[in-house]
């Protein structure tokens, strides 16, 4: 079978088009005490702001516009809407499904915070549990389009989801022209190359850098070696949205358009988490604290000094507050 068409420019144009009065332009925050840490101008891009609570109603809606827009045309409006999902595309996925009156089916592993799975049942969606590896959460959802004669939207290797993703490099391009690079939390890889997209169309100059935890490096790996390296078994990392790994779509955007991957450790990004939400009041979910902690790491030291306007993505803020026991072990109060 062959690839779908990589997503460009003009597909994340016309996604901006699509949703256009639909979502919320999330704001661009500032904090004196995290650029002092950095010793650089960081500007956070608030996702956790957004409908659903995460960046990932973006490419979900534009998917599924996309898919009822193709029906009005004459092929028929899906029967349902399958994915599978740790939890946030789930939730984006059962509301813009909710939307359009069509059922939602999400594959969801067993471990996924009982927060995620609740917003997803809150939609409407039907929640089908798996197992927490990329091979059960592929098979599983298989099975479900085979038994609902859904369509299958996939929640990082969709051209769709990719191209919604990419919205958000155009909000920050125009809130803040100064930038001079953009780190993005990679998981699936369709946020960062939505936006790597979008970003090197447009300012090719803008520094790209994705931000992976270091128990989930599939992207760093893959990187360093030149080709798709996918994690070998299911990450222990608490940040649950980007266990997943890269995929076939959205490794070649990385491989040729993202500048650099940066990993931190568990203990970084607990601590960068904590920082957010002390410093700036923002109740973000691990999975942002990866972003802000490579901007805080040793690593990002060695980036140029000229790369003086930061912009780092706060991807969501679906925190399972009954996880939150890891605050009585970090190893101190952050700084």
């Amino acid at each position: 079978m062959a690839a779908p068409p990589r997503p460009g420019l003009p597909e994340v144009r016309a996604a901006e088009r699509r949703l256009r009065y639909r979502l919320r332009r999330t704001p661009l925050l500032t904090c004196g005490g995290l650029d002092r840490l950095a010793g650089r101008r960081l500007l956070f891009k608030c996702e956790l702001f957004q409908k659903t609570g995460s960046f990932k109603i973006r490419g979900a809606l534009n998917a599924v516009r996309s898919l009822v827009e193709e029906g009005e045309r004459g092929a028929g409006r899906p029967r349902a809407l399958v994915t599978h999902s740790s939890g946030n595309h789930g939730q984006a996925l059962a509301c813009a499904a909710q939307a359009e009156g069509i059922p939602a089916y999400v594959v969801v592993p067993r471990t996924a915070p009982q927060c995620k799975q609740a917003a997803i049942c809150a939609y409407g969606a039907t929640v089908v549990p798996c197992e927490p590896s990329d091979k059960s959460r592929a098979e599983t959802a298989s099975r479900v389009v085979q038994e609902t004669g859904g369509v299958m939207v996939h929640p990082n290797q969709d051209p769709a989801v990719i191209a919604g993703q990419g919205t958000i490099a155009l909000e920050v391009l125009e809130q803040a022209p100064e930038v001079n690079a953009v780190v993005v939390p990679v998981g699936g890889g369709g946020m960062i190359a939505g936006i790597a997209v979008a970003i090197k169309a447009l300012r090719p100059d803008v520094k790209v850098f994705a931000a992976e935890p270091r128990n989930a490096d599939d992207c760093y790996q893959s990187k360093v070696r030149g080709e798709l390296t996918p994690n070998l078994r299911p990450p222990d990392t608490i940040a649950d949205a980007v266990k997943t790994s890269i995929g076939p779509n959205t490794w070649p955007i990385i491989r040729d358009l993202v500048d650099d991957v940066l990993t931190v450790s568990e203990e970084e990004i607990k601590q960068a988490t904590r920082l957010v939400w002390e410093r700036m009041k923002l109740l973000i979910e691990p999975t942002a604290g990866v972003g802000v902690a490579a901007v805080l790491s040793e690593q990002f030291q060695a980036v140029p000094r000229d790369v003086e306007n930061v912009c780092v993505v706060l991807c969501g803020g679906n925190v399972d507050l009954s996880s939150l026991t890891w605050l009585t072990d970090l190893s101190g109060k952050a700084e």
